[in-house]
């Protein structure tokens, strides 16, 4: 989603984007301002390493388009494998590398073997995009250079996040009363996004008097066990898993929760390098709750637009969520400054501008 918000602000046609094959992309290629190239990006059953299939297609893709077009640079949305083979095109074609660099990737591969190809490639390029202040003192520890490093945070389509957006409705869908308070997590289902911390923080806040639900949006790993856990907390009935939910449809979720949570922690290494999804929570004037772990800093100010707690505290969880929940001058007054925070240096326009500055 950033290389799409951004870079179709920044040229036409004469941009090529080289990305995997989706469902249904050949209408959204169709309309798209840049020209985009779909290759399959799958793994391998039998072969080794499971990523040569894709590393081979993606190769094979890039050196096709720098052949058949004149190009000046190349961008890399991922250190791996975009990054590597980036790397091989820009040496062939004597032109400048861009890699984003989001944090999680290098906590999570400096202790495996694509720590080596992970660093080759930060490295050797002529600039990187780190989306945070930690993700670049990630790349300071890896040996990047820090005149090549520069910060850039991702942005939200205020457009999209409007009012006249919101579907109503939505809590009746559920069956929560008008006089009940809603908590949304939106992301992947992955333990250090915090969800089941929030899910253990229910009973304390239903025992003090707090007369809450919770819904969740996103797929992942960890599905089954964030159901299974609601269950053995008694509060299956106030937990609801909507999956997959569509972009169109993202506005008014945000909009009918009263409190955004994704109190994220470190787990083996595995931490959220920014949030994108605060922003969005922003965007419509709702406070958020993050983890103190990784890179969140920069999208939740701690006491300004939301709290930021230990997400391996389910105390503090609770306790952040019971102050929002029960504080309705505090709740709003978090969530308007995140709306002006959000609109003052985080529209995907502004965005843009600062990616076309940096790159000029």
């Amino acid at each position: 989603m950033w290389f799409d918000e951004v870079y179709s602000r920044l040229g036409g046609k004469e941009i090529h984007i080289v990305t995997g094959e989706t469902p249904g992309s050949e209408e959204v290629d169709r309309h798209h301002p840049n020209t985009i190239h779909r290759v399959l990006l799958k793994h391998s059953k039998w072969l080794r390493p499971y990523s040569l299939p894709i590393y081979l297609n993606l190769a094979r893709a890039c050196l096709g388009v720098a052949l058949r077009n004149r190009i000046r640079s190349v961008h890399c949305g991922k250190v791996l494998p975009e990054g590597l083979i980036g790397w091989m095109v820009a040496t062939l074609f004597r032109i400048p590398l861009v890699i984003y660099a989001h944090g999680e990737e290098i906590t999570t591969w400096k202790k495996s073997k694509r720590l080596y190809p992970m660093r080759f490639s930060y490295r050797h390029a002529d600039k990187v995009i780190a989306n945070s202040e930690f993700t670049r003192e990630e790349l300071l520890k890896l040996g990047v250079d820090a005149a090549r490093i520069e910060i850039i945070s991702p942005g939200v389509n205020l457009e999209r996040y409007q009012p006249e957006n919101a579907k109503r409705g939505l809590r009746e869908s559920l069956n929560i009363h008008p006089n009940q308070k809603l908590i949304l997590s939106v992301g992947r289902l992955s333990l250090r996004k915090g969800f089941d911390q929030v899910i253990r923080a229910l009973p304390g806040l239903l025992r003090s008097g707090v007369d809450v639900h919770y819904a969740i949006i996103g797929k992942g790993e960890s599905a089954d066990h964030l159901k299974l856990l609601a269950q053995e907390m008694g509060v299956q009935e106030r937990v609801h898993f909507l999956g997959s939910v569509m972009d169109e449809a993202l506005p008014g979720w945000y909009y009918t929760c009263d409190v955004f949570a994704m109190p994220n922690r470190e787990i083996d290494g595995d931490t959220e390098g920014f949030g994108m999804v605060f922003l969005e929570a922003a965007a419509c004037g709702k406070p958020t709750i993050a983890g103190e772990a990784g890179g969140t800093g920069a999208a939740v100010l701690n006491g300004v637009t939301g709290l930021r707690v230990n997400g391996s505290s389910i105390d503090q969880v609770q306790q952040a969520l019971e102050k929002l929940l029960s504080d309705d001058t505090l709740n709003e007054k978090l969530g308007q400054a995140g709306l002006k925070r959000a609109q003052n240096l985080f529209d995907w326009n502004m965005v843009a501008q600062k990616t076309a500055s940096i790159l000029d």
